[in-house]
């Protein structure tokens, strides 16, 4: 086979020309070098038939799209070519790459390159809360400026007046597309449909998420062009691939669920179901066509990635920020918090975003703990798609403590790291953490292990919130991205409040905490 950048062309020698002139009637038979070949364009639909014929030829995207056409230079990763020319090929597709692998970018250089061939119109992103802005909103921002966007996350009346507006692509959450549904359902210029962590959102067909995926997917105005996107496609049992295969592939697996099931599982008692031998080899038949690359094939990924998450405050925060907000802007007018105080008043209102708040009493301290469900399912779901161990470090012991309880009762081997946890317990821990098989999750404060030590069997460090020191955040981020290290690094920074966003900001730049209250109070004294 010859690809003609120039002409945009294939030229393919066959034994049975005859046959793919059946499957692409415009081929035509010319003379290369003295040899025959078959010519025909180097366009989607042509390798499309092509594949159908057991002929591998590889996607028009590599050889005739600009990498480039972004506001910086695109420098995509083997990775992230091999994933947006896979999905250019597969209507209806799964990107199972490793956390921090760039599935995002490859998808929408997928779509983009589909839509510039008259192949795509618009796009929905159905996604994860955390992920609407910081992940897509930013990739699209940055890397592709002719696209216009609108992320869908406000009131439901703004939201349906959002999406009449004309863009390009529309971000919606997860629980968006349940307000959004009929709506979208009969939008016949969305022709193509990225449900980002489909895991997390579509293992149980009972659910009012589904459904509505299900309705505007598979049920609307016409069937839209659908790739699922998940690390963790089956995080707990193999029958979790039965609900997403019913999504985005529905004649990949029965239409009953209780057929899956017993194809997957083996029932030894009346409660009791275990994965039979070959469960994954059905899951894998079932999940196809599908692309998987893990971090760790990703040779050539910088050797550490940060990326953000963006939680929700539940009411009870949001209620206890506002008025920790009222209480510290008073001090700061009346001359009470100052450059030694400062860090310390700041973080009151990280301990509210982490779901707690030390009450320093007259006569005895309490901790008093708020409902933080969305950093929590958060944190879980990181753990869950990091495919190995990890390490989540939280600023305050009771939030280590807590968080550490509740990741057991969720089947992970927890180690506990904070300054009340004695020298041979904390050697138990890191030994069974990096030599083991004990500990599969380190929950710590980072100031009782941010030197000297190596954690190199992680790969993933997940801040549940920002510390007040950069020299803090550095180190601790060093326990992984040290020498013996043999996988590419991810940091994930978890965050739901202005304070933490910009103490975020000065840690990364490796700045002092210094007046982001200050600097917050005056902002929504303006606001």
């Amino acid at each position: 086979m010859i690809i003609s950048d120039r002409h945009k062309a294939l030229l393919i020698r066959s034994r049975t020309p005859q046959r793919i002139k059946a499957m692409v009637p415009h081929a035509k038979e010319v003379t290369v070098r003295g040899r025959q070949m078959l010519a025909l364009p180097h366009r989607v639909d042509e390798v499309r038939a092509l594949t159908n014929m057991g002929i591998k030829a590889p996607s028009p995207i590599l050889h005739h799209y600009d990498w480039s056409r972004s506001a910086v230079i695109a420098n995509p990763f083997e990775a992230q070519l091999a994933t947006a020319a896979f999905l250019t090929l597969n209507r209806r597709a799964y990107v199972l790459n490793g956390l921090g692998s760039g599935k995002t970018l490859a998808a929408l250089w997928a779509y983009d390159y589909l839509r510039s061939q008259g192949l795509a119109e618009k796009l929905l992103v159905v996604s994860p809360l955390s992920t609407l802005e910081l992940t897509w909103g930013d990739a699209l921002f940055e890397h592709f400026p002719h696209l216009d966007f609108m992320v869908l996350h406000a009131s439901r009346e703004r939201r349906r007046k959002m999406l009449a507006q004309e863009a390009d692509i529309y971000i919606t959450n997860h629980d968006g597309v349940k307000i959004l549904q009929e709506q979208l359902k009969g939008r016949t210029d969305i022709t193509h449909v990225v449900v980002d962590e489909l895991a997390q959102c579509a293992r149980n067909a009972r659910t009012g998420r589904w459904k509505a995926l299900n309705t505007v997917i598979n049920k609307g105005a016409a069937p839209k062009a659908c790739w699922g996107l998940t690390a963790t496609p089956v995080p707990n049992c193999p029958s979790d691939a039965w609900a997403q295969c019913r999504l985005i592939t529905p004649e990949s697996v029965p239409r009953y669920f209780t057929r899956f099931k017993q194809q997957v599982l083996r029932q030894v008692s009346q409660f009791s179901w275990v994965p039979r031998k070959n469960a994954m080899d059905i899951v894998q038949e079932a999940m196809q066509p599908a692309i998987r690359f893990s971090r760790e094939e990703c040779v050539d990924l910088p050797p550490t990635t940060f990326t953000d998450r963006v939680v929700p405050l539940t009411p009870e925060q949001n209620k206890a920020y506002k008025a920790m907000e009222t209480t510290l802007r008073a001090q700061v007018e009346n001359g009470e918090v100052t450059a030694v105080n400062e860090a310390v008043k700041a973080m009151k209102l990280v301990q509210i975003a982490c779901g707690i708040l030390y009450d320093r009493g007259n006569t005895e301290d309490k901790t008093l703990v708020i409902p933080c469900k969305p950093r929590v399912d958060e944190t879980q779901d990181l753990i869950g798609a990091s495919l190995g161990k990890a390490i989540v470090f939280a600023p305050f012991v009771g939030v280590v403590e807590g968080l550490a309880d509740i990741l057991r009762d969720a089947g992970h081997r927890v180690g506990v790291i904070h300054g009340g946890v004695k020298k041979s317990d904390r050697d138990d821990v890191f030994h069974g953490f990096q030599n083991g098989s004990s500990v599969d999750v380190i929950v710590a404060q980072p100031a009782a292990m941010s030197h000297g030590l190596t954690l190199t069997a992680a790969s993933t460090i997940i801040w549940y919130a920002p510390p007040n020191s950069a020299d803090i955040y550095e180190q601790a981020n060093g326990r992984i991205t040290r020498p013996g290290q043999k996988h590419n690094t991810l940091i994930v920074n978890i965050h739901g409040t202005a304070v933490e966003r910009r103490m975020y900001a000065r840690l990364k730049n490796k700045q002092k905490i210094q007046n982001v209250l200050l600097d917050r109070v005056v902002d929504s004294r303006g606001a």
